[in-house]
């Protein structure tokens, strides 16, 4: 059995400066880890192409639609659990398939240009991302 207390000074010195090298060096080692988990890009990560298109001017009564793309630049599969337009007068259609790493999908938000004037609405969609959710935004335009 080691009795600590038979050592000299000097050999006390040298085991508890030994123990502090290997303390020093396990603790480097474990923030190294956490610093480079940090950095990469764990997880599903959208990268949109826009999130806001502006139809211009467009007529009463037409529905216009536009396809917002995105890529998922991070390292998880990407999966879209919902799409919420803000009114009734906007639908949407969506990627429903997971999206891997590297890969490619869109949000479709058709809108009812149902009377004149300036018109501003949004899409919301829920994802396993860290964020969780991102706005899309349509706007323009109805002319009579």
């Amino acid at each position: 059995m080691f009795n600590f207390n038979q050592l000299s000074t000097m050999e006390k010195s040298i085991t508890l400066l030994f123990a502090l090298v290997v303390a020093v060096v396990s603790v480097a080692q474990q923030l190294a880890s956490v610093e480079a988990a940090g950095s990469s890009k764990h997880g599903s990560v959208f990268s949109w192409t826009e999130t806001t298109h502006d139809f211009g001017k467009i007529k009463a009564g037409v529905e216009v639609s536009y396809n917002f793309t995105f890529s998922n630049t991070g390292d998880d599969v990407l999966l879209i659990t919902s799409v919420v337009p803000s009114c009734g007068c906007t639908i949407t259609d969506y990627s429903k398939d997971p999206i891997p790493s590297g890969g490619k999908g869109y949000v479709k938000a058709t809108y009812r240009a149902a009377k004149p004037g300036v018109f501003s609405k949004t899409v919301t969609v829920h994802a396993n991302t860290a964020e969780g959710k991102v706005i899309l935004t349509v706007k323009g335009e109805v002319t009579e």
